[in-house]
């Protein structure tokens, strides 16, 4: 059974203080009306996202020497979790932050200053495909290829769920450079581009989905999209590093969004409970209801500890791998809990949309489902922290 690094909740504790006092002053100015007269329209909140560079919010993870904010992961959660506290959902901000995790780590001085400092201001913003419509979960069986010309590579392939495509100015790829058939490894073959959206070749088809984002989800096209040899990021061949590196960001910072919103969620069931009284006292006095937003408390409390251990270990350099898988999964499942005990609080009332309880669920359940199913996070578990046979 593998070991789990130490701790230091008092350190990460002393981090954050800053980044939720400036985070306050974004969400004092944009209200969860505002939120959701984006979300129902489809309507990218600009003016937000506009207000964190400003802040230079969105600088965050950048060394200040690079003319970034400084701090980490650290930070960089504990901004989406204020956020989502507040009832502000912003997805372009982890797509951002974990898009342009391994630009940043194995990228040239050259890419950072075209692909990545647009991005601290908020001139320009970043989405991250890699899911295939018939390899889903198993990335390794991703089909979509960059072959090499003489003027660079030309990429041809499919990414669906690719959450803020039209919004996005450019993305990160994860592509074939080997066919999974001509490696030895599956593991192998495997590269990261930056691509603009809108550039030749490459399709938005919008999907007929709602999960109460302002972003919508895409399917993209690529037809023989001619990149140039600066848009591969790192060496052909070895992106696998910089792919997890992503993704541990991406989990981190999906558990920030789930618990913070959890925690919204339960606030207004803590306020309607204690003002809805039927039978004369407060509904929240019945132990049946009161016991059920208590242990939506605790378990958004758990998921939040290992978010922040494992977001101190990604900025320490450590294997943040297995904290990571663990964060997503508790703070998935802590935050479908919460607005289920949200959802019962309410009765009836719940599913009028102007309570704005019920408008949170779909964001919430997602979660269990995306970026990667918690069943698979389960498996990830059992092999590489417990020690226990493949199970797939």
């Amino acid at each position: 059974m593998s070991a789990l690094p130490d701790f230091d909740q008092n350190s990460v504790e002393s981090r954050i203080g800053d980044i939720r006092e400036a985070a306050r002053g974004i969400t004092e100015r944009f209200s969860r009306e505002y939120m959701r007269e984006c979300i129902d329209n489809h309507r990218f909140p600009q003016e937000a996202w506009e207000a964190l560079g400003e802040c230079g919010l969105l600088g965050l993870t950048i060394p200040e020497s690079m003319g970034g904010s400084g701090g980490g992961q650290v930070e960089l959660v504990a901004l989406a979790e204020v956020l989502a506290e507040a009832g502000l959902i912003l997805p372009m901000l982890f797509l951002t932050g974990f898009g342009r995790v391994p630009v940043i780590k194995n990228g040239s001085p050259e890419q950072f200053e075209r692909f990545i400092k647009p991005t601290m201001t908020g001139k320009e913003k970043l989405c991250f495909a890699i899911t295939e419509p018939d390899s889903g979960t198993n990335s390794f069986a991703m089909s979509t290829l960059a072959t090499q010309t003489a003027e660079g590579y030309s990429l041809t392939g499919r990414k669906v769920f690719i959450s803020g495509a039209a919004d996005a100015d450019r993305m990160v790829v994860v592509a074939r450079t080997q066919k999974a058939s001509e490696v030895e490894h599956r593991t192998q073959g495997m590269s990261l581009f930056v691509v603009d959206t809108n550039a030749p070749g490459v399709e938005l088809q919008p999907l007929n989905i709602e999960v109460g984002w302002p972003e919508k989800q895409y399917l993209v096209f690529f037809d023989e999209v001619q990149l140039a040899p600066d848009r591969l990021v790192g060496d052909p061949g070895q992106g696998l590093a910089g792919m997890f590196e992503a993704l541990n960001s991406e989990r981190l910072l999906v558990c920030a969004m789930s618990v913070g919103l959890g925690n919204y969620a339960l606030k207004k069931a803590v306020a309607y409970a204690n003002d809805r009284k039927p039978f004369g006292q407060p509904i929240g006095s019945y132990q049946a209801l009161q016991h059920r937003l208590a242990l939506a408390k605790a378990e958004l409390e758990a998921a939040r500890l290992m978010m922040f251990q494992a977001a101190a270990t990604f900025d320490e350099g450590g294997n943040a791998g297995a904290h990571a898988n663990m964060a997503k999964l508790l703070g998935s499942r802590a935050g479908v809990k919460a607005v289920e005990a949200a959802l019962q609080t309410h009765g009836g009332y719940a599913f009028d949309r102007d309570y704005d309880v019920v408008t949170l669920w779909p964001s919430l359940r997602l979660m269990e489902i995306a970026p990667i199913n918690n069943e698979m996070l389960l498996n990830y578990i059992g092999e590489h922290v417990l020690g226990l046979p493949k199970s797939y």
